[in-house]
């Protein structure tokens, strides 16, 4: 078994954690502050092949792993998680239209996501529920050679940035579930299609909010596969995307955690550096082997899907546990630093707000630990 990385895969964590350190730290603050990613990161970032680099060449990717995918989300985040969602969702996005579009679909829209000609979203939740994925109710009624959409989607990270959304409706009846809904890649400049914006406590770059749609037509051609196919495409992608978001949760721990070892060898009490002291090495030693299990989990997972092994336990099992570390990690850097860490003048307030959104967002702890207990014993565990 192999724990290092590719003198290829080094070269490319470079880069991403140059960039990371000299374009995004400097300002990630006033990203939040303006509530938008920019155009111009998106743009440099693509052109340092930074954003789905592991997607098919063919189509406009590098063509390589998904280990490697998460050494980028891992080195974006770690100075800005909300940038990091372009790599997130281009990446998800990027595959599913990889395996489902039309050739001619898959070329335009993963090249337009890969130079950041176009900015993707992912149109999954409604607010009548977001765990119950196969319950959707935004209805895509055929009509000649366009689909008419009616509903809304909620909680759409990029919603009011994106160009396209990756879009999933009820094509069937609501009693067919899971059977009767459909993957549409759509844009979002159309006619019927508003948005609005919420105000969150974190990810204020990302722009969370709601899409409706009010017999807002697209082209037949937007269908992703079959009809009734869309559920089961998502479930796949997710196993996927779990495991980069543990890794884009794990880099702003990661940062705070060096700054926090750096600050007890220069700070004073007592006459000695607070590094001297076991109450205070103490924690962050915990914190550094939990954050080193978290890390290698989710790099095994990615792994595994390289080599196209099962990975849905590994994936639940990273998108409880890696968004709850990150979270106490950072907290305890935050007491780490003592009164100054409590100040915004440093980062560890909104890598906190920003870190615990993802113990919501793509499938609570809950949910996951359903998934795992399913995946260990069978259906029998399932309450439904």
């Amino acid at each position: 078994m192999e724990f290092s990385f590719t003198e290829e895969q080094m070269a490319i964590r470079d880069t991403a954690r140059r960039f990371a350190k000299d374009r995004l730290a400097p300002h990630f603050r006033q990203r939040e502050q303006d509530r938008k990613i920019g155009r111009d990161i998106i743009s440099e970032m693509a052109e340092l092949g930074l954003i789905g680099a592991d997607l098919p060449a063919e189509f406009g990717g590098l063509g390589l792993d998904c280990v490697t995918a998460g050494i980028i989300i891992e080195e974006i985040a770690a100075a800005d998680l909300s940038v990091s969602y372009i790599q997130l969702i281009g990446s998800l996005n990027g595959h599913l239209l990889a395996d489902h579009a039309t050739p001619e679909i898959a070329a335009r829209a993963i090249g337009d996501i890969c130079t950041g000609k176009s900015i993707t979203s992912l149109g999954l939740t409604e607010p009548r529920g977001g765990s119950d994925a196969a319950g959707l109710i935004v209805s895509a009624r055929r009509d000649g050679d366009d689909y008419v959409l009616n509903g809304e989607k909620t909680s759409i990270s990029l919603s009011t940035q994106a160009d396209e959304v990756m879009l999933f409706a009820r094509t069937g009846t609501e009693e067919e579930r899971g059977r009767g809904v459909s993957t549409f890649y759509a844009p979002l400049n159309g006619p019927g299609i508003t948005r609005t914006e919420f105000d969150d406590m974190g990810h204020g770059a990302v722009g969370r909010g709601s899409l409706f749609f009010d017999d807002a037509r697209i082209p037949a051609s937007c269908l992703m596969g079959e009809e009734g196919a869309g559920f089961r495409q998502v479930m796949n992608g997710f196993d996927f995307s779990r495991a980069l978001i543990g890794l884009q949760v794990l880099g702003p721990a990661r940062a705070s955690l060096e700054e926090a070892w750096q600050y007890s060898t220069e700070r004073e009490a007592f006459g000695k550096p607070i590094a001297a002291f076991q109450g205070v090495t103490q924690p962050l030693a915990e914190f550094e082997t939990y954050f080193e299990a978290a890390r290698l989990l989710c790099y095994k997972t990615l792994w595994l899907r390289d080599q196209n092994l099962s990975h849905t336990k590994e994936a639940a099992m990273v998108k409880w546990w890696a968004p709850k570390v990150a979270f106490e990690i950072i907290h305890q850097c935050l007491l780490t630093h003592g009164h100054f860490g409590y100040t915004k003048e440093l980062p560890f307030e909104q890598r906190m707000r920003d870190v615990l959104g993802l113990q919501i967002g793509d499938g609570t702890a809950q949910i996951q630990k359903m998934i795992i207990a399913r995946e260990t014993v069978g259906r029998v565990a399932l309450p439904y």
